[in-house]
């Protein structure tokens, strides 16, 4: 399935809202809006996900449009006063949004917590999370690892957005590479890498590791690019923070015709 014009929606209603709220933290949301794509669109029903790099919020609300959990008369309330979508996802409000996120290091440990739940309930469910790779810095995402590993949790499957930059630089250079696959094999994950853009590469992944109940808790390590689609936010620590200015947007509009078509 070609879901190049999918990725272009998805992108255009992302830039939308940023620039509406004249916000930052576009950067994020482009390069993770294809992983959520590939879990939210095709996940079973009872199955959880967690946005734990909650500052990539757009990517969320924009993916829980398409699926029909937020309407989209909402998202044009986006960073506004009386939001229910606020820069960082909040609870209670939206079904799929079971706990507020943004403060990292918490969506591994919730996301183990729920999987944990799952198998003393005796319940065929999935527990997904969504990581970025600044965040395996935090020591509770170690914390939570281990617990996944020791509680044998296979229904948990965590991604990593792997696109080497985090608020202070590139990533390998403030703590070094905590995201690298080879760690969380050590700690006794099974790890899978991907191109994080490719979301039939990325659903055929999780899919597979889905069915392996060999008791060891599932990661998938995608790589990406911070801003993708977007030519002069690709790759640019600076996209982490900054709002487009009006001549920024409209050029944000061809880079998608040219790279997606829309």
């Amino acid at each position: 399935m070609d879901y190049k014009l999918l990725q272009g929606k998805l992108r255009n209603n992302i830039l939308k809202m940023h620039y509406g709220a004249n916000s930052g933290h576009i950067g994020c949301s482009l390069s993770c809006i294809d992983i959520m794509t590939a879990i939210l669109k095709f996940k079973a029903e009872g199955d959880t996900f967690i946005l734990s790099k909650g500052h990539a919020a757009t990517a969320l609300y924009t993916i829980l449009h398409e699926t029909g959990a937020i309407p989209v008369e909402d998202l044009s309330t986006f960073y506004k006063n009386a939001t229910t979508l606020p820069a960082h996802p909040a609870p209670l409000k939206y079904a799929a949004i079971p706990f507020a996120t943004g403060s990292l290091g918490h969506g591994l440990p919730l996301a183990a917590g729920i999987a944990k739940a799952a198998k003393l309930k005796k319940e065929d469910k999935l527990s997904f999370v969504l990581m970025s790779d600044g965040e395996t810095n935090e020591g509770t995402s170690w914390e939570a690892g281990h617990f996944a590993v020791s509680n044998k949790l296979d229904n948990l499957i965590a991604f990593i957005d792997r696109n080497g930059l985090q608020g202070f630089g590139n990533t390998q250079d403030i703590l070094g590479d905590t995201a690298a696959p080879k760690l969380w094999e050590a700690m006794g994950f099974e790890v899978v890498e991907a191109d994080g853009h490719d979301i039939g590469k990325l659903l055929e992944a999780w899919q597979a590791l889905a069915t392996r109940k060999n008791g060891k808790p599932k990661m998938i390590v995608a790589r990406t690019v911070k801003g993708k689609g977007i030519r002069y936010m690709e790759d640019r620590m600076e996209w982490h923070y900054l709002p487009m200015t009006e001549a920024q947007y409209a050029e944000a509009q061809l880079d998608l015709q040219v790279n997606y078509g829309i």
